[in-house]
């Protein structure tokens, strides 16, 4: 029996194949489509948009993930769902995880509660309806609240909530985040834009080569695309998008005797120690937007030591000096600054010194609320 012509017939199949495969990912590695890909999603339109940008580390349970295509983050966002309607007045909210809201669901965010009381804005010029987003995210660094402002503002916001606190201003701080490494290229426009006092080539920043732009080196990226999507059926099913457990370890009272705060050393700050330059930057990226800047409530500690430290974050030296640079930088630039520091009782604080309770969240968006309302009576209308 002759098999010569079957042997002929597998070799040629197998190096069409192979070089089809390796067509496919030298042309993936030229056109790099994730970007284009992330945009491609069924939020929105087979399910409801998500009302927190994605964010977990127990798919499982959560149906929800961490990734770093900004383009699918915010193709999954609701704010994604429709251009902007004429007759809305757009207030985004930016800030870490005590804005996204960990340990709650999401309709006990701080945006849940304002979308819930917005019959007090029924004042505003031209009959516009005020909606709040939230584009909060987890890890502390202003630098990963001005990227997604960046990429926020071709969502046309009229107002921005911008929710801070000093673990967030350090200058170590302030590359720290995944979500900001991951995305080295609009990092670095922002930093040549506004002359940051950031190092564009610092080693964290992922960098891709040539393998990683390929179809396999790409392969974790592109699985978390379709994951995302896929958990959005089961998210739209159950809203669910945090594992939140039924117990957990209260914010830390009782202190270690400990008076450093990172590289940082008492008795004072100055202000080349914090990265106001990145504020600056958000306040100037917002343009005609009015930027409201929060300093955000705070657990303080009545334990051992709490003569020494508020929290497990902060020495009082530290953050003493922190309140009255940031009163002095607002005051010098014009910034429209709230501090609400001690505004919520230490009751109020579940696992850390910054994420609030449900009623905390309540009781700061009643005074978010009262902030807006001074800042349209002084703003015009744009």
């Amino acid at each position: 029996m002759n098999i010569q012509p079957d042997l002929r017939f597998a070799r040629n199949v197998i190096l069409k194949a192979g070089a089809l495969f390796i067509i496919a990912n030298l042309l993936f590695a030229l056109l790099y489509p994730l970007p284009a890909l992330g945009r491609i999603s069924i939020y929105n339109r087979l399910v409801p948009g998500r009302q927190r940008l994605p964010y977990g580390d127990n798919p499982e349970k959560a149906y929800n993930l961490s990734l770093y295509n900004l383009e699918a983050m915010f193709a999954s966002h609701e704010i994604s769902a429709r251009p902007k309607p004429a007759d809305e007045y757009r207030v985004i909210l930016i800030g870490d995880s005590s804005t996204w809201g960990f340990l709650l669901p999401v309709d006990q965010t701080l945006s849940a509660y304002l979308n819930a009381n917005t019959s007090v804005f029924d004042a505003l010029p031209g009959d516009k309806q005020v909606r709040f987003y939230n584009l909060g995210y987890p890890v502390m660094s202003l630098a990963k609240d001005l990227l997604l402002l960046s990429y926020a503002q071709s969502y046309q916001p009229d107002l921005i909530l911008w929710l801070v606190t000093l673990e967030s201003f350090p200058y170590d701080k302030q590359l720290y985040p995944p979500l900001l490494q991951n995305n080295p290229l609009p990092l670095i426009r922002l930093v040549d834009a506004y002359h940051l006092n950031l190092n564009g080539n610092d080693p964290s920043l992922v960098r891709p080569g040539f393998w990683q732009h390929t179809l396999l080196g790409a392969r974790r990226p592109l699985a978390d695309l379709v994951r995302l999507q896929l958990y959005g059926v089961l998210w739209a099913a159950t809203r669910i998008d945090q594992d939140i457990p039924l117990s957990y370890t209260l914010r830390q009272e009782d202190l270690a005797d400990d008076l450093g705060f990172h590289n940082l050393t008492p008795p004072h700050l100055q202000a080349s120690d914090l990265a106001f330059d990145v504020l600056s930057a958000g306040v100037s990226l917002a343009g005609p937007a009015p930027v409201i800047l929060i300093n955000e409530p705070m657990f303080i500690s009545q334990g051992l030591n709490s003569q020494i430290r508020y929290n497990f974050y902060y020495p009082r030296w530290a953050y003493d000096d922190y309140r009255q640079l940031l009163a002095a930088q607002s005051a010098q630039n014009g910034w429209n600054y709230r501090d609400f520091w001690d505004a919520i009782p230490p009751s109020e604080f579940s696992n850390s010194a910054v994420h609030l309770t449900a009623s905390g969240n309540r009781q700061l968006a009643a005074l978010v609320a009262q902030a807006i309302l001074e800042t349209l009576a002084k703003t015009p209308a744009h």
